[in-house]
């Protein structure tokens, strides 16, 4: 399992930090997720590769952005 960070713009509460932890969630190979809302840190622990693309769509999604 490896581990890939990025950072959400936009959160501004627990609600935002559960939308994007949701929807990240719901990305085929995602094991994890981890979400930071005071740095915007989103953690995606995965078990096999998982394009950036297919994490920005999933916290578009969620109504953010990845910087």
């Amino acid at each position: 399992m490896s581990a890939d960070t990025y950072t959400v713009v936009g959160m501004t509460c627990g609600h935002c930090v559960a939308s994007v932890t949701e929807e990240v969630s719901e990305v085929s190979g995602v094991d994890r997720v981890e979400v930071d809302l005071e740095s915007g840190g989103l953690t995606v622990h995965v078990s096999e590769p998982v394009a950036r693309k297919e994490i920005e769509a999933a916290v578009t999604e969620a109504g953010y952005r990845l910087a």
